[in-house]
């Protein structure tokens, strides 16, 4: 393979030229790349590209390009922003069933035997536990709640704890409690069972990771498909050989896990948000149609109905 050399603006430029895409200012077009960087830019490529090939589809531009680029940032800080509400309604609820049922204090809820004791597990117990203490003796200092109970008090409550505590680890520490307790903290989502949570959990820990780095968003599928839901039955989502074709481990998949964990006005708040970025998207591209997005993001035609499920 032959290795890679650096290259100008201009020549950047021209390489996009020789596979066909039409740059209508160059100057902006210079701009653009030099902000916001050529490798990352191209990897918004493939909808503009002939089938099997490296070239572009006849009369695709930069603008268009740039702009499937944009969307895609405004589309992840959308979703980034959900993912936060989430994330934080969750700690709420798992800090409030554990502290409840286990002590409030870090010797309390952090005792192995509060976790799921059956051998498979003892080492991931152990383990996360570890992690847990870690994270909150690096980060504990690091925030005025935390850092007033430290000094105040002498321990952290969960409830506060969680603060300093990663998305991921807490959907891994969901994973080793027992299995009351899992159905505990899903009880509290109105129609999601603790096998698909501790899913939804990973998936939507995947996903917080990928929004925190700016990566490619808009067409990302995980390797872990979620369960079918009543979402994939209501919209009448197609099959191919017995398995839905959308929402099953690409965007919209996330996007049902979303309406399962946010309440009615929050999810509608964020279609709303999401159909008028597809809008804008629409209206800018012309060598292509913005349905040929929508099949990256697993959309299916009528995916706007998911908000009215109630």
């Amino acid at each position: 393979m032959a290795a890679k050399v650096f290259r100008t603006i201009e020549e950047q430029l021209d390489i996009l030229k020789s596979k066909g895409l039409t740059i209508n200012d160059y100057d902006s077009a210079k701009e653009i790349l030099l902000r916001e960087n050529y490798f990352f830019l191209n990897g918004y490529r493939s909808p503009f590209l002939v089938n099997g090939s490296k070239r572009f589809i006849e009369g695709s531009t930069f603008e268009e390009l740039y702009a499937l680029f944009t969307f895609d940032r405004y589309f992840r800080n959308i979703i980034f922003k959900n993912l936060l509400i989430v994330e934080n309604n969750y700690k709420s609820i798992f800090s409030y069933v554990l502290s409840k049922k286990y002590g409030y204090k870090e010797k309390d809820y952090l005792n192995a035997d509060n976790f799921d004791r059956s051998k498979e597990k003892n080492k991931q117990i152990n383990d996360l536990i570890r992690k847990v203490k870690r994270q909150i003796r690096i980060n504990g200092y690091q925030h005025t709640a935390t850092s007033h109970y430290i000094n105040n008090y002498g321990y952290i409550p969960l409830w506060v704890g969680v603060k300093v505590l990663s998305f991921g680890l807490i959907g891994e520490l969901f994973s080793i409690l027992k299995p009351d307790d899992r159905e505990e903290i899903a009880s509290y989502y109105k129609n999601i069972d603790a096998a698909s949570l501790g899913d939804y959990l990973s998936i939507l820990s995947n996903y917080r990771n990928l929004c925190a780095h700016e990566d490619i968003l808009y067409n990302h599928e995980t390797q872990k498909a979620i369960n079918d839901t009543r979402f994939h039955l209501e919209l009448d989502i197609p099959k191919v050989e017995d398995e839905y074709i959308y929402g099953k481990h690409d965007i919209f998949a996330l996007i049902i896990i979303l309406k399962d964990m946010l309440t009615f006005t929050d999810f509608k708040m964020m279609m709303n948000e999401i159909d008028y970025e597809i809008d804008w998207l629409s209206s800018k591209l012309k060598s292509i149609d913005v349905q040929k997005v929508l099949y990256r993001m697993g959309f299916p035609d009528n995916y706007k109905q998911i908000s009215y499920i109630e």
